[in-house]
């Protein structure tokens, strides 16, 4: 990648990752540990990540408290992103039911490579960024719908008028949603995005429209104490209280931090297991003290430590004990680079 490539991408992803209630900063990180016959770990589009040592802690410099606290405290943003993974041939069909349908704000999308785009889309002070392409040895298994499996396995957003939605699916080309009340005092209608992931559409009066009140993501879980631990004690998220579902009849534990709800489900054992579909990302303040976090705890590693070359970007992906994504993200004058940097300059003899 050259350096006309590096500024070029530099621009998009410090647009792409300003703060949520603008745009957030992203960039299209790897799905697995790529490792190229060098040892050098690489994006889907062939960035090479610098993964050396320098950038993580080491935890005998860290005390127990920092180890074993929840990553929340360095959260960045009042709600979490979530990332859909799709065929590319469907992205015309992805685009108009999200922007058009569903009605979520259009936001300028982020160019990974000439041929490469992150769509993105807002959701409150969040984002459903849509990306193109399944590489990498992830599962991408959505038979049997929601309590089919295990991983991510639908999205819940909110709208104030049901039949506003329904004029807006017909307008763009698609199926009307039926919508039902099923008995728990709710209305909601079950439908699939092109790409055949199970969107909830829920109705609530007092809602924003385009569901800027935040977006809901539903996963299922094989071991479900395991799963609440890791939310809860690792991820840090508040606890609620369960809920049956009338709509689609599960008991659902709900893990919220701001705008944003994680529901829980438990899946019969040996089930599909979907760890591409859909990923949660988090914007931090220091990813490497969530790597440290993890690697005290012995938190599955998805992609390691790293930073992308020539950008002041630095990310970890960890997997939830159903290897579900849960990327965290630190961009910018934030990050630990640039906070590095400006205690150097402002030391004595520095800078």
């Amino acid at each position: 990648m050259n350096n006309l490539h590096h500024l070029a991408l530099g621009a998009a992803l410090a647009t792409a990752l300003a703060p949520a209630h603008a745009q957030e900063r992203t960039m299209r990180a790897p799905e697995v540990d790529a490792r190229e016959p060098d040892g050098a770990v690489r994006t889907p589009e062939g960035a090479v990540l610098d993964t050396s040592g320098d950038l993580a802690y080491d935890l005998s410099d860290l005390s127990e408290e920092q180890l074993t606290s929840p990553a929340r405290p360095l959260f960045r943003q009042d709600s979490m992103n979530v990332f859909r993974r799709f065929p590319p041939e469907a992205t015309a069909a992805m685009v108009r039911f999200y922007t058009e349908a569903l009605a979520l704000r259009s936001l300028s999308p982020v160019q990974l490579t000439a041929t490469q785009q992150m769509i993105l889309t807002g959701v409150g002070s969040g984002q459903i960024k849509l990306s193109a392409g399944q590489q990498g040895t992830r599962s991408y298994n959505l038979s049997g719908g929601v309590t089919g499996g295990t991983g991510i396995r639908y999205l819940v957003l909110t709208y104030p008028d049901p039949a506003m939605v329904r004029e807006r699916f017909a307008a763009a080309g698609f199926a009307e949603p039926e919508f039902t009340r099923p008995g728990d005092g709710t209305i909601s209608a079950l439908v699939e995005d092109p790409g055949g992931f199970p969107i909830l559409l829920m109705i609530d009066p007092e809602a924003q429209d385009r569901s800027d009140d935040g977006v809901g993501i539903g996963i299922g879980v094989a071991d479900l104490e395991a799963s609440r631990a890791f939310y809860r004690d690792f991820v840090g998220l508040d606890e609620l209280e369960s809920l049956t579902d009338g709509a689609l009849d599960v008991t659902r534990y709900p893990y919220r931090h701001g705008e944003t709800v994680i529901y829980l489900h438990e899946v019969e054992a040996g089930l599909a297991r979907d760890t591409g579909s859909a990923g949660i990302q988090y914007v931090v303040s220091d990813a490497a003290l969530v790597d440290a976090k993890g690697r005290h705890r012995g938190i599955a590693v998805e992609t390691p430590l790293n930073r992308l070359r020539g950008f002041d970007l630095t990310t970890v992906w960890l997997n939830d004990p159903d290897g579900v994504t849960n990327y965290f993200a630190q961009v910018g004058p934030a990050s630990r680079t640039a906070q590095q940097e400006e205690a150097s300059a402002g030391a004595p003899g520095g800078g």
